[in-house]
């Protein structure tokens, strides 16, 4: 039997995503966001409100780096969720994380993460329905002892996923099934 259970702030589990930007400086930002999706192949959605620093830097520079964090950075993921890029400035630095410029928009790519979506802005869409930030996907980058039929191992990510009603942090992995083949067997 099901028992009811408080409404949390998100269905579970949740990926762990960190999105990139730069600042106005130049120096780089990085916010934990579990609040993401696809929309479309090449469009995706964060559901950030305006306040986050991280907003203000994509909508100025018009583009955005998402990195899927895995389970040898949770520490480093973790801070950037809990830290404000607007009251440290040295945010990303004390993470002991570096970067590369985005190859296709204005914004860093942390060369520790095993995943790298390439954004740029589109629109930010606002008020109590709004969806947040969406981008158009220009390049997806894997790290090549990751993949194995060149698409992304899963089990060799070593993803994480947030739980929102514990407020923890699980790895990704372990194949339980054949999608788009094994519902064939009913």
């Amino acid at each position: 039997m099901k028992k009811q259970i408080s409404t949390t702030e998100a269905i579970f589990p949740m990926p762990v995503l960190l999105i990139a930007t730069f600042n106005e400086d130049g120096t780089v930002d990085v916010m934990n966001a579990a609040w993401g999706t696809m929309l479309s192949r090449d469009m995706v959605a964060l559901n950030l409100t305006e306040s986050h620093k991280t907003v203000e830097n994509i909508k100025a520079r018009k583009g955005f780096v998402i990195h899927i964090a895995d389970e040898k950075h949770v520490v480093e993921a973790d801070h950037f969720g809990i830290v404000s890029g607007r009251n440290d400035k040295e945010k990303f630095a004390k993470s002991g994380m570096t970067f590369t410029k985005a190859a296709n928009v204005d914004a860093p790519v942390i060369n520790e993460l095993p995943i790298a979506v390439e954004c740029e802005f589109v629109e930010y869409q606002g008020g109590s329905r709004g969806i947040g930030v969406i981008g158009k996907v220009a390049a997806v980058y894997a790290e090549e002892e990751l993949l194995k039929d060149g698409k992304p191992d899963i089990d060799a990510l070593g993803a994480i996923a947030f739980d929102p009603y514990t407020h923890g942090y699980y790895k990704v992995s372990g194949r339980v099934g054949e999608a788009f083949k094994d519902g064939t067997k009913l």
